[in-house]
């Protein structure tokens, strides 16, 4: 919100364009104090791949 609040746009697409962009960098390329200082991306594949693998520890178990 502080970043559309801070400028001033020409159009929707220039906004649409701000946002997309000010997402991407805060899901991929920055760091989170609360994540450790990973990247929420980093993080949300990390525990896919955790799950996953449960998952199939506990597939192998009930078959």
């Amino acid at each position: 919100m502080e970043r559309i609040y801070l400028n001033e746009y020409n159009g929707i697409r220039e906004l649409k364009d701000d946002i997309h962009n000010y997402i991407e960098f805060y899901n991929h390329r920055r760091f989170h104090e609360t994540l450790e200082y990973k990247k929420p991306m980093n993080v949300y594949f990390e525990s896919l791949k955790v799950n996953n693998d449960n998952y199939e520890e506990s597939v192998e178990i009930v078959a």
